[in-house]
């Protein structure tokens, strides 16, 4: 194949993967085919080495999406941290029992930890 016409063929090569892959239901070889393919040119890798990585990156991008979605779905609760504390809604908690409670000590002794007061949170 000439370079004038391995140059015509891209297009047309790019087109065919972008509109298979969105048939197919593949975003991500969608999105970095070009990018995929140009570093395999680079290594040099051959025909099912570059098919390996391809569909790697497809899977990988769809577990973490699966990841994220899921989390999403679970409905957690907002993240709440000890920093984001506000000391004036328990005036007799002293500093020193928040380092101590802070500090996890009390979980490696056994020892117990009951929290008494109205279960709503903000």
């Amino acid at each position: 194949m000439t370079a004038a016409l391995s140059r015509l063929a891209e297009p047309a090569a790019d087109a065919a993967i972008a509109a298979a892959a969105k048939t197919l239901q593949l975003p991500t070889i969608r999105a970095q085919a070009g990018q995929l393919a140009a570093a395999a040119a680079k290594q040099r890798l051959s025909h099912k080495a570059f098919l390996a990585e391809v569909l790697t990156a497809e899977c990988d991008e769809r577990e973490a999406r699966r990841r994220i979605r899921l989390v999403h779905e679970a409905k957690f609760p907002r993240t709440k941290r000890l920093a984001d504390f506000d000391h004036s809604r328990i005036p007799d908690l002293t500093p020193a029992t928040l380092g101590h409670l802070a500090s996890g000590a009390w979980i490696d002794k056994g020892e117990p930890l009951v929290l008494l007061g109205d279960s709503r949170t903000k």
